[in-house]
């Protein structure tokens, strides 16, 4: 590739999710954590940053962004990708639409386009309005989101609220008469002032059109799909042999599962893995009221059990539960509380001959990663459309950080297939 490409991922799962995606079609790429001073071997086709940044304060988004951008310039990065969920989780005050503006303007740029889809996981958009499942946004599970309620499907409005700019539409049409036609239309939309092109995006074909359209572009936006349309264009799909291998799991030791994710999918996945493994529910009120003592306790319970299947610890709630400790205890004392009791469970796990960590959760995730101590990874095989393993780049250490809505219902049994024989 002429230039190497540089990614702003907005939470942990969506950097792993993307970055899986472009190894499986034919990119090599390291996956930073944070943006502090890194290193990358030469070879590197892209390198993604992951930030905690999707449900922070706006200001602090927009600040983490910039630094990222300016560690990606460091790191011979010439294009940039701002990564963020297939869901458009974002608010009306932000946090797309702030760190789109910033990244524009410092990039002196004024245009990109916004294309969250990814059709091999259900998320479709249609005259500008994104679909889950072929459910509207604000009809799916996404409505009642703990922290990103989405209460309106079409990404033009969402878009014209948080951001500063004009917003207009690629439509299928266009998509469907092929990559010349849609380069045509966004400088159509250019000329007439608009800032970011929503694209219509309905199959895993209309993505390599799109990934050719875009590919000049010194910035764009979007989900793990597009990023996959950009790879499938530059390589055919072909090249970078052995990549996977470099993040496939590593060999001995013990797993763990961690599901901090209350999605609707996540629910289902915990259910089924309930039937199968040791397990136990994370109590919100002993996270709060006694965090370290509770945290050596379930970390105690997790090395006690057998090896296989792994055990799994799981905050994962029913929506009306969810409410309820919301209710009780406040949504971000409780959310905070369970978070920091992962991270210290992960942490003592490792002391204990734990080097495999299932997460479920882009902020149970993020925090469990940074617990342990995680630079980067290198990118392993697909567990799941949008999940592969990781290695750690500077331990023997491997991570499934799992999005709360991707997977089957099988995905924590699955994962492990892949070290067990």
């Amino acid at each position: 590739m002429a230039q190497r490409l540089g990614i702003i991922a907005d939470d942990f799962t969506g950097a792993t999710d993307i970055a899986g995606f472009m190894v499986e079609n034919g990119w090599r790429v390291t996956q930073l954590i944070g943006h502090g001073p890194a290193q990358v071997s030469e070879d590197v086709d892209v390198v993604v940053i992951s930030l905690k940044s999707r449900s922070c304060a706006v200001a602090q988004a927009v600040a983490d962004s910039l630094a990222a951008l300016q560690q990606l310039k460091a790191l011979n990065c010439g294009r940039f990708f701002f990564k963020y969920c297939s869901t458009f989780d974002s608010t009306a005050e932000g946090n797309i639409g702030p760190v789109t503006d910033a990244l524009l303007e410092a990039l002196g740029e004024r245009f990109t386009v916004i294309c969250p889809a990814l059709p091999v996981n259900s998320r479709t958009v249609c005259h500008g309005n994104l679909f889950v499942n072929g459910v509207p946004l604000n009809e799916s599970g996404m409505k009642a989101h703990p922290v990103t309620p989405m209460k309106d499907a079409n990404l033009q409005r969402l878009m014209t609220r948080q951001a500063k700019g004009k917003v207009g539409l690629v439509d299928y049409n266009a998509v469907l008469a092929g990559a010349t036609v849609v380069k045509n239309k966004l400088n159509e939309l250019q000329a007439d002032g608009v800032n970011y092109a929503v694209i219509d995006t309905l199959t895993t074909v209309d993505l390599t059109v799109l990934g050719e359209a875009v590919s000049e572009l010194k910035l764009v936006t979007g989900g793990s799909g597009l990023g996959a349309g950009l790879a499938q264009f530059a390589t055919g799909g072909k090249g970078a042999a052995g990549a996977r291998e470099q993040g496939a799991p590593v060999s001995g030791g013990r797993a763990v599962v961690l599901s901090g994710s209350c999605s609707e999918v996540t629910n289902a996945q915990v259910a089924a893995y309930k039937n199968q493994a040791p397990h136990q529910l994370v109590d919100a009120a002993r996270c709060i009221d006694m965090p370290e003592a509770y945290a050596a306790e379930l970390a105690d319970w997790v090395f006690a059990q057998p090896a296989t299947p792994a055990p799994m610890l799981y905050a994962t709630q029913p929506a009306a539960e969810l409410a309820r400790i919301q209710a009780n205890y406040g949504a971000a004392c409780a959310s905070e509380a369970i978070e920091g009791t992962f991270a210290t469970v992960a942490a003592r796990l490792t002391g204990k001959n734990f080097n495999k960590f299932i997460v479920a959760g882009g902020e149970t995730s993020g925090i469990v990663t940074q617990a342990l101590g995680v630079s980067g990874f290198n990118i392993g095989p697909q567990i799941a459309p949008g999940v592969p393993w990781v290695r750690a780049l500077d331990k023997p250490l491997s991570l499934a950080l799992k999005s709360g809505n991707f997977g089957d219902e099988q995905f924590f049994a699955k994962a492990q297939e892949f070290y067990l024989d």
